[in-house]
């Protein structure tokens, strides 16, 4: 009997996801994110369609480990330093559009005849933006480094923060409320919480740096360190009574100021992709169809609001901040749908018994709504601020002086991505500074990483090989990417590291020119049909130069790997 059901449990599993991949593949025609597809995939597979996905113990467990996964990869990358680097404009930003979102949302809401709790759940569900729809989009648009870019990852951060803080609040009600003296419960998951942050702290002190680069020696042993890392976190969280986001997302922190994190989002982003799939099937397949049905003139009048009403709140707040209307313009739009948080949050409240499954349905449909729309907003960014430049300037004042402010302080791009610290990669990149270059080193050997800090170079953990890494790479402003990657004895393969990079970076539409090092005239030769604009050869072009200082008085010539307009050819 338990071996009939656990292969019917397969069986049901294998449907759902052949079913994933069929609708995810039309809504990539369709250029949709894949929470959109995702949804879709939970309505098909619900009792009101297909009647497939059965078997809700089981799916309601992995849709637990993906929003753990997902909170902790959001800590992973909670980059404080941006907030404070940009600081006004990410906080007001931020701050102001969560507030005046929420009060027109619930003004909306009440009008549209929910309760006053529905509609301030509804209200703030309303005002979280997709940090991974943004960032896939502006990435997919080489505009992650722009000042828009900058600005409304920093304004997403405060959301961040801000949704995590409405969970806790939610933790804390719903363990009150299941008890005698809610306030005394409320106290302790508060005391229990800020325990957990010392806790945390300390380990950012003094164990995570070490812990993870002795890790980090084996790949696969660090991935699953991080995946038991979150959990164990969510659990403890869970245990304590805050949530097991909280926990999540505290696991992710105390991980985030480690050289380490680019590598493990890299790694781990599939696996959250996946486990959220079961996330998205439950709350499609929870959903009646009837009820969506009903609930389609108040999720169109609320997703107006939101790709709308929110662009403009952030537009006006930069404008009266001093910064010119089209930036304010292009940084609003990636508010202008909601988030797989205001999904979690609306179903927090529902298992706390605060709204009914009717609200669910409602933000779901919003979700569907403007996450589809706001798609080919953003997409389309310039095209559209390029027709509605003229009736956008009420938003801006006569001098946008603090945009320049921000701009001139907001740090300098590097000139050159290195990959490969070894003897050859370290020396080329002390000649590069010494000529002025800002230069980022990248390399997956610990140790390498530790020495080319301790020598002042900018560097991060991560594999070269690796396009979900590479992706988050900041590559807008860089010129050259050089890889001083050592060739194997086997010469040049088809799984070579260097070919790998190169189909990445053009992949990436990566805009600069790309350097990789070789040994031999058949891996030159090879590495240029790949696409490289440049090939090394160390031994040859040393004992090139060794000949020409001997026959020469001459100085030798530099190897100029910044040449901002490419007309120059690399000369040693």
């Amino acid at each position: 009997m338990t071996e009939a059901i656990g292969a019917y449990i397969f069986y049901e599993i294998a449907a759902l996801l052949v079913l994933a991949a069929t609708v995810g593949f039309v809504g990539l025609l369709l250029r949709q994110p894949l929470i959109v597809s995702f949804i879709a995939v939970g309505i098909l597979a619900g009792p009101s369609v297909l009647d497939i996905a059965r078997s809700d113990e089981y799916i309601e467990l992995l849709a637990k480990l993906g929003i753990a996964l997902l909170l902790f990869l959001v800590g992973l990358k909670l980059d404080l330093s941006l907030v404070r680097k940009l600081g006004p404009v990410a906080l007001t930003t931020g701050l102001g559009q969560v507030a005046f979102t929420t009060l027109f949302g619930f003004l909306i809401g009440l009008g549209l005849g929910l309760d006053a709790t529905t509609s301030l759940y509804v209200a703030v569900a309303l005002t979280f933006s997709s940090t991974i729809i943004i960032v896939k989009l502006l990435s997919d648009k080489r505009e992650i480094a722009s000042l828009h870019g900058r600005i409304a990852l920093g304004f997403l951060i405060v959301q961040d923060i801000v949704v995590v803080l409405a969970m806790i609040v939610l933790s804390a009600l719903g363990v009150g409320a299941a008890a005698d003296s809610a306030l005394t419960d409320i106290l302790a998951v508060f005391g229990y919480g800020v325990l957990m942050l010392l806790a945390v702290g300390l380990f950012i002190r003094f164990a995570a740096d070490p812990l993870v680069e002795r890790l980090s020696r084996a790949p696969e042993l660090l991935v699953s360190f991080a995946i038991g890392w979150a959990a164990l976190l969510a659990a403890l969280g869970h245990y304590l009574g805050f949530g097991k986001e909280l926990g999540g997302l505290l696991a992710g922190v105390s991980l985030a100021s480690t050289p380490f994190r680019e590598a493990i989002a890299a790694r781990l982003a599939s696996l959250r992709d996946f486990l959220l799939l079961f996330f998205f099937i439950a709350l499609g397949a929870s959903l009646d169809l009837t009820v969506l049905g009903a609930s389609v003139g108040a999720a169109i009048v609320l997703s107006l609001f939101v790709l709308i009403g929110n662009p403009l709140i952030v537009l006006a707040i930069m404008g009266a901040m001093g910064y010119r209307k089209r930036t304010g313009f292009l940084a609003g739009l990636t508010v202008a749908q909601i988030s797989e948080f205001s999904l979690i949050f609306m179903a927090m409240g529902v298992s706390l018994g605060h709204v009914a499954d009717g609200a669910l349905g409602l933000v779901t449909l919003v979700g569907l709504i403007t996450i589809a729309a706001s798609t080919y907003m953003i997409t389309y960014s310039h095209q559209i601020y390029g027709l509605l430049e003229p009736l956008l300037g009420p938003f801006e004042r006569r001098a946008a002086v603090r945009e320049d402010e921000d701009w001139q302080g907001a740090g300098q791009p590097h000139d050159v991505i290195l990959f490969g610290l070894g003897r050859y990669g370290m020396a080329i990149a002390q000649e590069l500074r010494e000529a002025g270059r800002q230069v980022l080193g990248v390399d997956f050997n610990p140790d390498a990483v530790r020495h080319a800090r301790a020598n002042g170079i900018d560097v991060v953990f991560g594999d070269a090989t690796d396009p979900e890494f590479l992706a988050h790479l900041p590559l807008d402003d860089v010129r050259w990417a050089v890889s001083a990657v050592p060739e194997h004895d086997t010469g040049i393969t088809h799984d070579d590291p260097r070919r790998a990079l190169i189909r990445s970076l053009k992949d990436l539409r990566f805009g600069g020119h790309i350097a990789v090092a070789a040994h031999s005239e058949q891996a030159e030769a090879a590495l240029q049909t790949a696409g490289a604009d440049l090939v090394l050869m160390p031994f040859r072009d040393a004992a090139a130069q060794a000949a020409a200082l001997v026959l020469s008085e001459a100085p030798p010539a530099h190897i100029d790997l910044a040449d901002p307009d490419g007309q120059k050819e690399l000369s040693v």
